[in-house]
């Protein structure tokens, strides 16, 4: 199965975690890693470590006969150039999680395991780690790892045990794995997001939809994309999961209680009020663990004692604080409009702290559909603008602050230090909180990325969590 690697060279594409992750499987088959990267530091890195490395440059002329196989990071485009070469002189590419597929069929690190793969552009991470607390509760020895932090080749290594896997995968690794078949894979659902890379909405749900080829495929039946790919899916078996009441081979919710009439003609799953996070969203991420363990096997008073258990991870609809009467809640992972969108509709009444970078994604339909919503609006960073412009057309009676970094420096300036960042951060926290009245929530769910101001997503989250803990009783309605 991987005897074709033996003694030959083996191209790692990106020098990232999952680069990583590939050189001891690789040495332990009997291949011979060698590095590149457009970087010149991770390079370094690499050389220092040992390894041998190629640059981009030096492959452009290089003998592709030397090589048995490239093994790209997912980030990399298939039409880049290192890449597309090796595709046109013959060297096959695989991603890093086909590669970790072939691995764990070939046995390399113990029993062949059971993978339970989930995708969608919003609620991922959620739904993997209600999987895992499920299997958990269980009793099944279990690992949560892909797109969530722990690379496969990771978890098959150093736990020899787990018989199952909990995959998060993302549309760029779904598109390196062709030959992946799960036990059960979910398609959450599809929005905007990803399509400079993938060429355009229909390729990026494709990609999606290679989580539908193992023996049972699950669709958000809510979604109208992720329900299209119920006719595309290869699965052996195809079911589906709505928040409204299911039909015959479907998941959904019935009188506030989590329904299975897929895997049985009606088992009660759970309660709505058992699940983490709450609202809609975080309900329809629990009928898709639900229906990947089911797919298993797994038992009702198991699904529920996994959704009790499970709580939300940090900067996904986190709760941080209530001060007088308001909730403070930070979704920092909100990087997109439909994420928004589901985060925003989990609470009454919102005072919405907004922006970022939106690359090119649209908030029109956002803002119309959550303006009822919608208390008052904080806006900051690069697109601020653009979120203001769109609620002045579709919401013109909400109140709308616009913070900035400073009078010589708007927000799109990319070169904005932490502290700076911080500290606008720090007043539109207090800003929201003085349009705040008792019984609001005060919610961080940008819509946007957030490279143009903070590190990451996370450093977001903490710069809100940090600025909320610092707020007063009198920070709060003190603008009404």
């Amino acid at each position: 199965m991987l005897e074709f690697l033996r003694g030959r060279d083996v191209l790692v594409a990106g020098w990232g975690v999952s680069g990583r992750s590939l050189i001891e499987p690789l040495r332990d088959i009997g291949a011979h890693p060698v590095v590149t990267d457009g970087g010149a530091a991770a390079l370094a890195e690499a050389a220092g470590l040992g390894l041998d490395i190629a640059t981009c440059t030096e492959l452009e002329s290089a003998d592709w006969n030397r090589f048995a196989l490239v093994i790209t990071s997912p980030g990399w485009r298939p039409d880049s150039p290192v890449l597309a070469a090796a595709v046109t002189e013959g060297t096959p590419v695989w991603g890093d999680v086909e590669f970790a597929w072939w691995v764990d069929q070939a046995r390399i690190y113990g029993p062949v395991r059971k993978w339970l793969v989930v995708t969608g552009t919003n609620g991922k991470t959620t739904t993997t780690s209600m999987v895992h607390s499920i299997l958990r509760a269980a009793g099944i020895a279990s690992v949560a790892c892909g797109n969530i932090g722990l690379p496969i080749l990771d978890a098959l290594r150093r736990n020899p045990g787990p018989q199952v896997l909990a995959v998060e995968l993302s549309s760029f690794q779904l598109h390196w794995a062709p030959s992946v078949r799960p036990e059960a894979g979910v398609v959450l659902n599809v929005a905007e997001d990803h399509l400079d890379w993938h060429g355009g909405l229909d390729a990026y749900a494709a990609a999606k939809s290679r989580a539908l080829y193992g023996r049972v495929g699950v669709v958000g039946l809510d979604d109208p994309v992720a329900a299209s790919l119920a006719r595309r899916s290869k699965a052996r078996r195809t079911v589906g999961f709505r928040i409204g009441v299911p039909a015959d081979g479907e998941l959904g919710v019935v009188d506030g209680k989590l329904l299975d009439r897929a895997f049985t003609k009606a088992a009660i799953l759970a309660e709505v009020g058992d699940i983490s996070p709450k609202g809609p969203a975080g309900v329809a991420n629990a009928l898709a663990a639900a229906a990947l363990t089911r797919a298993i096997d797994i038992a009702p008073q198991f699904v529920r004692e996994g959704l009790i258990e499970h709580k939300v991870g940090p900067h996904r609809a986190a709760f941080v604080r209530e001060l007088a009467g308001v909730e403070f809640i930070d979704d920092s992972k909100a990087t997109n409009p439909h994420a928004a969108r589901a985060s925003i509709l989990g609470h009454p009444q919102v005072i919405w702290i907004a922006g970022g970078q939106l690359k090119g994604a649209s908030v029109e339909d956002l803002v119309e559909e959550v303006a009822d919503r919608l208390g008052a609006a904080v806006l900051l960073g690069a697109d601020a603008p653009v979120i203001a412009a769109a609620l002045a057309r579709h919401a013109p009676e909400v109140p709308v602050i616009e913070v900035r970094a400073g009078d010589h420096a708007g927000m799109g300036d990319a070169g904005i230090d932490e502290a700076s960042a911080d500290a606008v951060m720090a007043r539109a926290v207090r800003a929201a909180a003085g349009l705040a009245r008792r019984g609001d929530t005060v919610l961080l769910a940008p819509a946007a990325a957030s490279l143009d101001m903070f590190a990451d997503y996370t450093h977001r989250g903490r710069s809100f969590a940090a600025a909320v803990a610092a707020l007063e009783d009198g920070d709060i309605g003190r603008q009404l």
